[in-house]
């Protein structure tokens, strides 16, 4: 048997448990220590080493609780003064107690190894709160499966919202198209009025017209002829009133519609914000009544109610852009109309203007 040196007695003797092994940082470490291999086997350690934590199987070093002691069959100069051990068992029972009671982890694994596996059921903790069993959950959350698994008030709302929503794009595609025809017809007349050199010749082409600016030519024709023997003061504020009430028939036309838009804009996220607190509350309701907070519970439920309030949101913010879109559009549409009347009225007093000088010289 080889003599090794204990490193912290520097005692030479024969199977040291400490003779291959960094030292211990106190008598109350918890390093894990293992036998040397040349310490013969026993059935339980017997003595501690002077410098080890652990009982050591070494018959040399006398019974349980006794100091170290130098080997006397080692030669004279490695013979060393024993130290006190300072991990008597007797002076420190602790030491000796937490070690007993301590299993190997080697003695754990075979344990694991010939127990099998262990039950889910076994295995979780007893204050740890039950998981929600997979058959109560949705398969998915996606907006579809939510909207099948949400609650009747909260599927009414989500119903409301779609079918505003579509009611958003209709109106603007609708009043898109409805829009940019006015725009052109509005323009086209407002050149021929420019390039006309009186009233009767525009009537005469445009008369038939069903556009604004044909039905403000024709209003204005039409005053004219049903004044022709009146004088000629009063002509132009009656044909002006006429065609006022004709450009705010036009403005109305155009405008039709976009209030469901305002509707929409401002009173959508109020309703899904009203689906979203009715989901939370039904959700609230089956927590207590599952009597668990397990997420996996809670998450479903919120997020239908959640989805109420985007559907809202989606609802109302094209609604609220496609609305100041057209409140933009219909300004310039008025303003062309503005043109357009200025125009006809231009024409209006150059047409009495001639009149006059025609019925004046004929008087002279």
């Amino acid at each position: 048997m080889p003599w090794r040196r204990c490193p912290r007695t520097s005692d030479r003797r024969r199977g040291c448990c400490a003779a291959a092994f960094p030292r211990p940082s106190g008598p109350k470490s918890r390093t894990s220590w293992r036998r040397c291999d040349a310490t013969p086997s026993t059935p339980r350690p017997t003595t501690f080493c002077a410098a080890c934590p652990r009982w050591t199987a070494s018959s040399r070093h006398g019974g349980p609780g006794s100091p170290a002691r130098p080997d006397p069959a080692a030669p004279a100069r490695w013979r060393a003064k024993a130290s006190p051990n300072r991990h008597d068992k007797r002076r420190y029972p602790m030491i000796q107690a937490r070690f007993a009671a301590r299993p190997s982890a080697a003695l754990v694994l075979a344990v694991a190894v010939l127990a099998g596996p262990v039950p889910p059921a076994l295995a979780q903790a007893p204050d740890a709160p039950a998981a929600a069993s997979p058959a109560t959950l949705p398969h998915d959350l996606s907006p579809w499966s939510m909207f099948i698994h949400a609650d009747a008030v909260v599927k009414a709302v989500m119903i409301g919202l779609m079918a505003a929503s579509v009611a958003t794009w209709t109106i603007w595609l609708v009043k898109t198209l409805q829009l940019a025809a006015a725009r052109r017809a509005a323009q086209r007349g407002l050149k021929a009025l420019a390039a006309a050199d009186d009233l009767a010749s525009v009537a005469e082409r445009d008369g038939q017209g069903r556009d604004p600016v044909a039905l403000l030519v024709a209003t204005a024709a039409a005053e004219v002829a049903r004044s022709a023997a009146l004088p000629a003061e009063g002509i132009k504020d009656r044909a002006g009133l006429a065609m006022d009430r004709v450009e705010a028939r036009a403005a109305r036309r155009i405008t039709q519609g976009t209030g469901v838009l305002a509707t929409v804009g401002s009173t959508a996220p109020f309703v899904g914000l009203f689906g979203t607190v009715w989901g939370i509350m039904t959700s609230f309701v089956g927590i207590s009544q599952a009597h668990t907070s397990n997420l996996a519970v809670v998450a479903p439920g919120i997020a239908e109610a959640l989805l109420a309030t985007a559907i809202g949101l989606v609802a109302a913010i094209p609604a609220v852009v496609i609305f100041n879109g057209f409140a933009r559009a219909t300004s310039g549409y008025k303003a062309l109309l503005a043109d357009a009347s200025a125009e006809v009225m231009r024409h209006l007093s150059r047409d009495l203007d001639r009149r006059r000088t025609t019925h004046r010289r004929a008087a002279e």
